[in-house]
């Protein structure tokens, strides 16, 4: 056993220095509230804009339906949009966008390659999203969004793990 001396540092709380001890004043509330009225004006485009973003799905989707080989390639390329998708669903309230969008990411990025089972279920989600667009299905989707997104993790799992 050693005589060595640990000694102990506690480095300074910087952060806490700069909001102070009153949490009230870490946020400008008139920020926040004109940051909530910019994206609810968005709101209204969010409709036209996944439309382009979905046409952008559409073209990656048919490069990956179209390849050979293992396809991972192409797989980035769908992976990319979804991440959009995604990203935006659930700021403009349809988030059943964003829980497709990250099942399929997630789905992806546990592929090593994409056969012509996987190629399918990618469509399924691209498919479910358009879906969730053309039936305006904000928020969770109530049931009929539970169903479906349920459905979408059976898919991918049984190809992942297998019966």
């Amino acid at each position: 056993m050693s005589d060595e001396i640990l000694e102990v540092i506690i480095p300074p709380n910087v952060l806490k220095e700069k909001v102070g001890n009153d949490a009230k004043g870490a946020i400008d509330l008139e920020a926040l509230e004109k940051a909530e009225e910019v994206i609810a004006s968005l709101a209204g485009g969010y409709l036209e804009s996944v439309a382009e973003d979905m046409r952008r799905m559409d073209e990656a989707f048919a490069k990956l339906e179209a390849a050979t080989g293992d396809r991972k390639e192409e797989l980035k390329e769908v992976f990319h949009e979804s991440l959009i998708l995604k990203g935006q669903g659930g700021s403009f309230g349809y988030d059943l966008m964003t829980a497709i969008g990250n099942e399929l990411c997630l789905f992806i990025e546990k592929l090593d390659k994409a056969g012509p089972k996987e190629v399918v279920a990618v469509k399924l989600h691209i498919d479910s999203m358009k879906l969730v667009i053309s039936e305006d299905l904000k928020g969770s989707g109530g049931d009929k969004g539970e169903k479906m997104l349920a459905g979408l993790q059976q898919v991918c799992d049984k190809l992942l793990v297998g019966p």
